[in-house]
C-alpha cells in the first residue's frame, strides 16, 4: 500500500498514538472508531493500518509504552542509601512522572478490561514489575527496623493508589504548589509505615 504524499513514518506513527491516546482518554476505548482516529491525524483510515494493525493494538502500544517509560525512568533515578530515602523518592517520583501524563495514566486504569486476555497478563506483569520495586523498599525498611508493616504487598499497592490519586484533582496554580503537595503526601506515606 503507498504511503499518502507528504506522510512520514516517523512523524504520522505518533500522531496516530497520540491521537488514539486522545481519544481514548476522552471517549473510552469502546466508542472510538479507527476512522475517528484517522480523522484526528488527517488521513485516510486506510492508511492507519501502515501504522498499527489493529485499535486492540494501538490501545496495549500505549498501555505498554506508558509502563515502559514508568520502569526507564524509575529505574535511571539516582540510588538512595536508606528505605527511607528510597521511599520518599518513590513517592516524589511517582507523584510527578503521572501528573505529566494524565490521559496515559485514565487510560492505563480505565481501559485495561478492554485488552485481550494475552495483552492484559503482558500489562499486569509490567505492572507487577513496578509494584515489585515499592515492595522491596518495603520489605528492606521492614528488615531494617525502619518500617512497621502488617503486609507489603497490601501497603504497596495503598501507597500506589493514594499516589496517582493526586492526578484526578491536582491543578497547576492552585492553593497549593506541587512542592507543597509532595511534602504533604511524603509525610502521610512515612506516617504509614512508621
Amino acid at each position: 500500500m503507498a504511503r499518502t504524499t507528504g506522510s512520514h513514518s516517523d512523524i504520522t506513527g505518533p500522531r496516530v498514538q497520540s491521537a488514539a491516546l486522545t481519544l481514548f482518554a476522552r471517549h473510552g476505548y469502546a466508542a472510538v472508531s479507527m476512522r475517528q482516529i484517522a480523522r484526528l491525524v488527517g488521513v485516510q483510515a486506510g492508511a492507519l493500518y501502515n501504522y498499527t494493525t489493529d485499535k486492540q493494538s494501538l490501545l496495549f502500544d500505549l498501555l505498554k509504552g506508558h509502563m515502559d517509560d514508568l520502569l526507564t525512568a524509575h529505574a535511571a533515578l539516582p540510588q538512595s542509601a536508606t528505605p527511607q530515602l528510597q521511599l520518599e523518592a518513590f513517592t516524589r517520583f511517582h507523584i510527578r512522572f503521572h501528573l505529566e501524563r494524565p490521559e496515559a495514566v485514565f487510560i492505563s486504569y480505565m481501559e485495561l478490561r478492554n485488552l485481550t486476555p494475552d495483552n492484559f497478563s503482558a500489562i499486569e506483569d509490567l505492572r507487577r514489575q513496578y509494584e515489585r520495586e515499592l515492595e522491596t523498599i518495603l520489605e528492606n525498611g521492614r528488615n531494617t527496623g525502619a518500617f512497621d508493616i502488617a503486609d507489603i504487598k497490601i501497603t504497596a499497592l495503598a501507597i500506589i493508589a493514594m499516589l496517582t490519586g493526586v492526578n484526578t484533582w491536582y491543578r497547576s496554580g492552585g492553593r497549593l504548589s506541587l512542592d507543597e503537595i509532595e511534602n504533604i503526601y511524603w509525610h502521610m506515606v512515612r506516617k504509614s509505615v512508621t
